[in-house]
């Protein structure tokens, strides 16, 4: 037992291990998980949110284990020793741990200074569709729009996105400058309905209906085009002919307030209702199956 304990301490003082350094070692851990229970304490009865608080919960992971590595590094690594590579190493090694908060607080700077949206703005940003309700250092707040809700109204939900994300998407605002977006109404009639008669009655309900927006949008045009190279011409409604499988189709395109398109669709849409109910030569297409007996119902001059 003699000769084996003095191989182990002889192996011990070759490798130029000392029983302090594990000392050091034990000290470093238990302060460092200490300093990372108090600041979960502190974070935990500052921050609300639960997000917030498991992002900073692994954050504080990755300080204490990247400060650990480096003090207990210098403990057992002679080479660690010099004051500058170590500020060096505990620089990048915060750099990368707090990556996402420190990105987070770039992408506030960035809102704030480029301002591609602001609190009341509605936007797209990823899979996210919603309205600006706030914007904080960490982290801007939508009441999202859509979904399983159909024509961009609101779900009820709130979403917290971090900020960082403006970095890495691009970001589609319905209201910046420009506080209207175009629209389309889709109208199918049969071949045999009178499709110039139902063409102008549809540009008559497009045009009462949309009238007041069209010098609003004008104005904004304007204003716009100062800040970006806007070439609108035509911002009055128009009405688009072609044809598909089941009729002719009339395309209604117009101006509409994103927060409304849905009201203005239904007001549309109901007059247009009322208004081929009352037109014995108009029909609407949809799909069918029908079988057309040419020497009955085609022109005398291909009948066979």
């Amino acid at each position: 037992m003699e000769q084996i304990d003095e191989s182990l301490q002889s192996l011990i003082e070759d490798v130029g291990i000392d029983y302090s350094n594990f000392v050091e070692t034990a000290v470093i851990i238990l302060v460092l998980i200490f300093l990372r229970f108090i600041a979960l304490r502190f974070i935990y009865r500052s921050v609300e949110d639960s997000e917030t608080r498991y992002r900073w919960g692994k954050n504080l992971t990755y300080i204490a284990f990247f400060i650990g590595f480096l003090l207990v590094g210098r403990v057992w690594f002679e080479g660690v020793g010099s004051l500058a590579t170590f500020l060096g190493l505990l620089s990048a090694g915060l750099a990368i741990a707090l990556r996402d908060p420190v990105t987070d607080i770039a992408g506030w700077l960035f809102l704030i200074w480029r301002k591609p949206f602001d609190v009341g703005d509605r936007i797209q940003i990823a899979e996210f569709k919603g309205d600006i309700i706030d914007i904080r250092i960490f982290k801007f707040t939508i009441l999202e729009i859509g979904n399983w809700v159909h024509a961009d109204q609101s779900t009820g939900r709130v979403i917290h996105i971090p900020n960082h994300l403006v970095f890495r998407n691009a970001i589609a605002n319905y209201t910046s400058d420009f506080d209207f977006i175009w629209n389309e109404i889709v109208v199918v009639f049969t071949f045999e309905s009178n499709w110039k008669k139902a063409k102008k009655l549809l540009e008559k309900i497009a045009q009462d209906h949309l009238k007041d927006y069209v010098e609003d949008a004008e104005q904004q045009v304007r204003r716009a085009a100062k800040s970006y190279l806007i070439r609108y011409k035509n911002l009055t409604p128009i009405v688009y002919t072609d044809v598909v499988d089941s009729g002719i189709r009339l395309t209604i395109r117009h101006l509409s307030n994103p927060r409304k398109r849905r009201g203005l669709n239904q007001m549309i849409w109901e007059d247009i209702l009322e208004a081929v109910d009352k037109e014995p030569d108009l029909d609407f297409a949809y799909n069918t199956i029908r079988i057309f007996q040419n020497q009955l119902e085609g022109k005398e001059e291909l009948k066979e």
